[in-house]
């Protein structure tokens, strides 16, 4: 039985890939032609699978040879699984620090103002949720109140929740149904995907960095690629995993 909890999140940041993209694939099948010949879809219940692509990494370090290596050698035929995240620091609803968007507050200090002995600190989500209503498998509406926005939820932003038995999975919203009045809001969200598990009352809902279990896509892999001045661009290819 495959697991989905307790597994490794790809580490984007030393990837450093130089565009990514994030979509949901496969939601609809084809329902036939009209009169006028126009197709007609119909909506899969449980919608499409989350996809991403992590394009043009650039691959220089040693460590980085050894990070793609080990991606390979876990992920080749698509039977084990890593988070993804989706990098969402620009866009989001997140306060700006400096004039740049700021999804993770770090390093914070120990009490008494001192770091790590490393330098490192703590760090935290400027952005978090809460579900307010239970919701079943394959809702398409969600409740949740939401801390700490700088802006509204509003055309439609990824977050992603941990669940009991399929592990992180990400979410986007297209359409904003209901908001209340007050310093943090509740927000009434229509889905896309639907919920992968049925959530309950208080579980946390991450806005910072959303990520979602996920396999290579089917008809990709992860050679070793070693060229000339050993600098290599490598595109690496993800599907949700199910």
């Amino acid at each position: 039985m495959a697991s989905y909890l307790n597994i490794p999140t790809l580490a984007a940041n030393f990837l450093g890939p130089a565009k990514t993209t994030f979509d949901v694939a496969g939601s609809n099948i084809d329902g036939g032609r009209n009169g006028t010949g126009e197709s007609q879809s119909i909506e899969l219940s449980g919608g499409g699978l989350v996809v991403a692509t992590y394009e043009d990494c650039k691959i220089v370090k040693p460590e980085q040879y050894e990070y793609v290596n080990w991606l390979g050698a876990r992920l080749n035929g698509g039977f084990r699984f890593i988070n993804v995240p989706i990098i969402t620091d620009w866009f989001g609803p997140f306060p700006k620090v400096a004039n740049i968007p700021t999804p993770i507050m770090r390093p914070i200090t120990h009490s008494d103002g001192s770091l790590f002995s490393d330098g490192a600190g703590y760090s935290q989500a400027t952005v978090w949720g809460e579900i307010t209503e239970a919701a079943n498998l394959n809702a398409g509406i969600v409740s949740m109140r939401v801390y700490g926005l700088a802006r509204p939820l509003r055309w439609s932003d990824w977050f992603s929740i941990y669940h009991t038995t399929k592990g992180w999975r990400a979410y986007r919203y297209w359409d904003v149904l209901a908001v209340t009045n007050e310093e943090n809001p509740v927000y009434t969200l229509a889905l896309a995907p639907p919920l992968r598990e049925a959530v309950t009352v208080g579980m946390r809902v991450e806005f910072a960095r959303p990520r979602f279990a996920a396999k290579f896509r089917g008809d990709f892999t992860l050679p070793s690629v070693i060229e000339a001045f050993f600098v290599t661009q490598q595109t690496i290819q993800f599907a949700e995993a199910f």
